[in-house]
Parts: structure tokens; sequence; C-alpha cells
């Protein structure tokens, strides 16, 4: 807890959001942005991600997310368009209104993978938009804990672990920032107009989501065996490539996102559960992402363990029960999912100790257990959802413009 070089790392964000016309409807105009690296598509010709540079802390982070926030909105408002900051879509009458991202040239195999997972998926789940939050420690930092003859090597071996109890505990993240409570009636297949309350908390997290047909079973013995376990199920078909492996958090290799990239080594650790905060105007509170490296921090420091079957399987099942809105009946070995992580907080508050600010921002996820993100959502929803004549009017606030 001491070293100068705990706390320091590499900190990235890619943020989804889709496209809306003047009538809070999907914009069905071509993406107006170039392939410049930084502000592009998804799944879908009407999402855009925007992917910061790598940074160097939370702040710095924010700071180049509101840039490229501010040049988005300013180019699309030219077009009568807006940003749609909220997890779950709009209200779309067909799967006509989602078109696949239009890439093309050197990038046309993106379009042709997109159109493959839309015809296994389906088209809407595309709609689906959220946050992921990149990290990786400061190599002069894991140098502290190994100084032997093959660092390289070692710095793989605790990512893997690392990767495992994240797995392992991805529930408390989505518990603490599931903000999508509300969905237009059209997501759920229903001729009916209007909003409902979907009984998730994070639809696209929950068994509605997006998930593999099957939960994928991966050897976490060693980096080798974690990658050939992949590519198992690519040789099987089971998935068109190594990115379609659906779970909440990802390994990263050095380079270009390829699976044979592994064999440079892992460059980082990826977090994908992050639901759009629409009382947000980013869409993520700077707190939770300033948690969430409290969080890797804290369990970097956990002792390892064999990441069985059986507990990779639990770990998607707390995982998607914790997306569920009422969560009387959810437990977590056995004990009740609030309870939990109350529990676990607790634990994290006694690791920072000496530090002040940890300590404020672990308060701060703290108050969530008795106000979730999610409940205080709702209850905006519930109160302007009779003076609101569309979806985007109930969930738009001021704090977007």
């Amino acid at each position: 807890m001491s070293d100068k070089f705990f706390y320091k790392g590499k900190f990235g964000l890619e943020r989804e959001t889709l496209r809306v016309d003047i009538n809070g409807r999907l914009a069905q105009t071509p993406h107006p942005f170039t392939e410049d690296g930084n502000i592009t598509r998804d799944f879908c010709e009407n999402q855009i991600e925007l992917i910061t540079p790598v940074c160097n802390s939370v702040d710095e982070v924010m700071d180049e997310l509101d840039k490229l926030d501010s040049m988005v909105r300013n180019r699309i408002a030219k077009n009568g368009e807006s940003i749609w900051l909220y997890s779950n879509p709009p209200h779309f009458d067909s799967e006509d209104e989602i078109p696949v991202a239009n890439f093309t040239g050197e990038h046309t195999g993106k379009r042709i993978y997109r159109e493959q997972l839309s015809l296994r998926y389906g088209k809407k789940l595309m709609l689906f938009s959220g946050i992921h939050f990149n990290f990786s420690f400061d190599d002069e930092y894991l140098k502290t804990l190994y100084n032997g003859p093959d660092f390289d090597f070692w710095r793989d071996e605790f990512y893997l672990s690392l990767y495992k109890k994240l797995s392992l505990n991805s529930w408390l993240l989505l518990l603490l920032t599931a903000a999508s409570p509300v969905c237009d009636r059209s997501l759920l297949g229903e001729a009916a107009d209007g909003t409902t309350e979907s009984g998730y908390s994070s639809i696209r997290s929950g068994d509605k989501g997006y998930w593999n047909d099957e939960i994928p079973i991966l050897d976490h013995r060693s980096l080798k065996s974690f990658v050939d376990s992949i590519q198992s199920y690519v040789d099987s078909g089971k998935l068109f490539s190594a990115s379609e492996l659906y779970l909440p958090v990802r390994l990263k290799p050095k380079g270009i996102n390829h699976i044979d990239n592994f064999k440079n080594g892992i460059s980082h650790i990826e977090l994908r559960m992050f639901d759009l905060n629409p009382l947000t105007k980013l869409g993520i509170d700077k707190r939770d992402l300033e948690f969430a490296h409290l969080l890797i921090m804290y369990l970097s420091a956990q002792p390892d363990f064999e990441y069985t079957p059986d507990l990779q399987k639990q770990a998607v099942i707390n995982h998607k029960n914790a997306a569920l809105y009422d969560l009387s009946d959810v437990k977590i070995d056995n004990e009740n999912i609030i309870e939990r992580a109350q529990s676990e907080l607790c634990e994290m508050a006694d690791f920072f100790c000496k530090d002040d600010e940890a300590a404020k921002i672990i308060e701060f996820e703290i108050q969530k257990l008795t106000n979730r993100l999610c409940e205080q959502i709702t209850n905006i929803y519930r109160q302007k959802v009779t003076k609101c004549a569309s979806f985007s009017g109930c969930l738009h606030t001021e704090k977007q413009t």
C-alpha cells in the first residue's frame, strides 16, 4: 500500500451510444465520421463508439472522453441528431432500422463479422450500448512484486490471475452501476406503444442480453491453455472469432486485438459491464471508474485460486442475477447479494484504510446499496412518465444537454 507505484496505471474508455433524430428515433443517416480510431461504430451504423487515448489517470481519461463527446454532439447536431445516453434503445418498429455497421475497404471484414452476428443473435441485441473500462498496472509497480528472470511470463500470469478474480466478482460492479431498468416495449417485442419497467436493473447484462448460447468453459492454468481453449470454440464453430466471447471481463493482447497476438503477451484487462448512466453528461460517473480501479487493485492482492468449470458457470449466473431489479431472493454463496456486497465493500475499506480518498469512493458505493442507481432512475421515470410524450423525454435530463 505504501508503494508509490501502486496507484499508477494506464486507463482507457470505450463508450457506445446510439444516434437519434429529433423525434428520438434511431437515426438512419450514415456514420458521420471517418475512421480515425477515436470515433467509430460498434455493431450498427447508427451506434457511435468513442475510444479514448491511453491515459495516466481516471481524471485524464474523463477529460479525453469529454473532448470526444463534445466533438460528436456538435457534429451530429448539424443534422438534427443527438446522442441517446441510455443502454436500452429507443423505440424501433423493425430490425430494418438497425443497419449493420457499413465498414468498407480494408475494414470490410468487420462488416461481414457483424452480419454473421446479426444472423446468430438478431439485430436488436446490437442496439445495447455501454462502457468498457480498460486498465493495466504500471510495470514499475509489477517489478516491485517480481524481479525474477522471466518478468514477461510472470506478468502474463499475474493478469490471468487478476482476470479470474475480476470474473468471479463481476457481479459487484454490475450491482453498483446497473442503470437501465426501463425500456421501450419494442425491445421486448411487444406491440403496445410506450415504455415499461423491465424487471431488470440492466437488461444487457441479464439473461436477455448479449451472451453466448452456452457458457464458455476456459482453461486458466496458463496463458497458453487459456488461449487454446478459446481457439477450440472458434475451431468447433461455436464462436465466429475470439471477439464473440461474451463475458463481462476480457484480457487484451499486445498489439492488434487478435487472439494470435497473445503470443506477444497481455496488454491490459477490460471490464465490459458498465451501463450508460443517463444521469450524467458523459454516461459514466467518475467515482464509479475510480471504484473499479480500487477493486482491481484490491483483488490483485488477494490469493490466487483454481477457476474450476463450476466456478466459471456460477460467476455467469451471479452476474445475470445481479442484473435483476428485485434482488430479495438473489444470493451469492448463500448470502443475500446486498449483504454480501456490504461485506465486500467493508473489506475493501479496511484494505484502503490509510487512503482518505479511497474511503470516500468506497463510501459512495456503499450508499448505493440502500439507494441503488437503477432505483434512482426508476423513481425519476415514475415521476416523469405521465408528463412525457416519448421514452426520450422521460430519460433525457438537462444534464445531458
